[in-house]
């Protein structure tokens, strides 16, 4: 025997089971905004790459170059077949490799810096291995601390 409680009627026989259009449609619209988030996080060009690694070399010029104030010698950086080397610092010294590598230095030119505070006006040039070649500068006109720019001009 029926009761009449409620919740206990059967659904209507026109309500059939499924999504509206605008259930799909934000559920779609949501993947999309994921996706596109995802893909860039995900995305690692070799422009970034390089601009990574060249404020990463500004970064240890400066360190290296406080570092040569800091004990009176002047420490050397020069650039190897697969990444470069600080001459002049004592044990264990600062790292010598690139972070991706495909970064090359163009010019083989050391780089001396101090242990005078005024060093003479400094550029290397970094491109990525495989082209298009775009080029960046880390530089410093000898006073101000180096940086990352597009053009080899100290700033």
């Amino acid at each position: 025997m029926r009761t009449s409680a409620a919740g206990n009627k059967p659904a209507p026989a026109s309500s059939a089971g499924g999504f509206t259009l605008l259930e799909l449609l934000v559920v779609v619209a949501l993947i999309a905004i994921v996706m596109a988030g995802v893909s860039l996080t995900l995305r690692d060009s070799a422009d970034s790459a390089l601009e990574r690694d060249a404020n990463r070399l500004a970064a240890l010029l400066e360190t290296a170059r406080a570092q040569a104030r800091a004990s009176g010698l002047p420490v050397v950086w020069r650039s190897t077949g697969t990444g470069f080397a600080f001459e002049g610092l004592p044990p264990p010294g600062l790292p010598n490799n690139w972070l991706n590598t495909t970064t090359q230095v163009t010019s083989r030119q050391a780089v001396v810096l101090g242990p005078e505070p005024l060093i003479p006006p400094q550029s290397i040039a970094l491109t990525p291995i495989h082209p298009p070649a775009r080029t960046l500068w880390v530089v410093t006109d000898g006073l101000h601390p180096f940086q990352v720019q597009n053009t080899p001009n100290a700033p």
